[in-house]
């Protein structure tokens, strides 16, 4: 078995046409590892690849599963699962790229196995959400799951109520669960992990070019598609970056200045904690801050060198 790339970064670093170039050079077959490029109705919004951009290059699990859906971490495994052992019988280098670091997470470490919450409980704490916020949602939590309450304060809503909605239908703390996990499906030797870490400042200004861009290819119309749907807005294609403001501009209550200037700074900040995920979560993966391609080229392949010494390749 050939080592899989994994390759990680906030997003608009520039790791998508990284991993085409990487594929390129090592024969290898490109994975997605975003939540949003999942969905087939996020081709805009999400930045999926173009066919233009994957240049000949095969891509897997990208834009498959309608926006209807509600697409898991256990579903991604399970799938990522199955295309990493295929690609490695037929010889394949497997290449992973995404800025969702919780799939890189459970694909390298394993995932907790936590039941399926039931549609009824899922409805009850959106409402309770709705109405008392985070704050609200983690007072609930505290007495019943006080270590995870402690942990996530209360800067962030969804896994607040993540939480709450296990502990609704199973009478136990997501911790209990996330103490149990399954056997992760990369094990140590058979991955190597590169963080892209460019210079926030530059990174910044990226993204809010990017989203202009967008907007131009046709982000808009994808947001209206969706709305004419009548999608749960819970649903996670419902919360890409910018959908719910260029939603709120389509149904005509806010303008579409204040729409684009929400979304950018919305991405902006997904981009921070993606940063500080990074730290957290993955401190041990060589670091790439150069925002240079050639420059990121020669990182990888030379250390990939290193840990695949029968690869051949031109490390110029």
């Amino acid at each position: 078995m050939k080592p899989a790339i994994l390759i990680h970064g906030p997003t608009a670093s520039g790791k998508t046409a990284l991993a085409i170039e990487v594929a390129k050079r090592l024969s290898g077959e490109v994975i997605n590892a975003d939540s949003m490029q999942v969905y087939q109705d996020l081709q805009v919004i999400s930045a999926r690849p173009t066919e233009e951009e994957m240049d000949g290059i095969q891509h897997h699990l990208f834009g498959h599963v309608d926006a209807a859906e509600r697409y898991s971490t256990g579903d991604w495994l399970e799938e990522a699962r199955a295309t990493i052992r295929k690609l490695e019988l037929q010889g394949k280098r497997v290449i992973l790229v995404g800025g969702t670091g919780l799939y890189l997470l459970a694909l390298t470490q394993g995932l907790s196995n936590i039941p399926p919450v039931p549609e009824e409980v899922r409805a009850d704490v959106r409402t309770i959400a709705e109405k008392e916020g985070a704050e609200g949602l983690r007072e609930r939590l505290a007495p019943v799951d006080a270590e995870t309450a402690d942990r996530l304060g209360t800067g962030d809503r969804q896994r607040l109520a993540r939480a709450y909605e296990v502990f609704l239908a199973t009478g136990k703390p997501i911790t209990e669960f996330q103490k149990e996990r399954q056997p992760p499906v990369l094990q140590d030797g058979e991955w190597i992990g590169f963080a892209l870490t460019p210079p926030r400042a530059k990174l910044y200004q990226k993204i809010d070019r990017r989203f202009e861009g967008m907007l131009m290819q046709g982000a808009m119309e994808e947001a209206r598609n969706l709305i004419e749907r009548g999608l749960d807005p819970e649903l996670p294609a419902m919360k890409a970056h910018g959908m719910p403001w260029l939603a709120a501009f389509a149904r005509g209550e806010i303008t579409a200045e204040f729409a684009a200037e929400n979304a950018k700074r919305d991405t902006r900040r997904y981009a921070k904690r993606q940063f500080t995920w990074i730290g957290r979560q993955f401190p041990f993966w060589p670091r790439i801050p150069s925002p240079d391609q050639d420059e990121r080229m020669r990182v990888i392949l030379a250390l990939y060198r290193e840990i695949d010494r029968p690869v051949e390749a031109d490390y110029s």
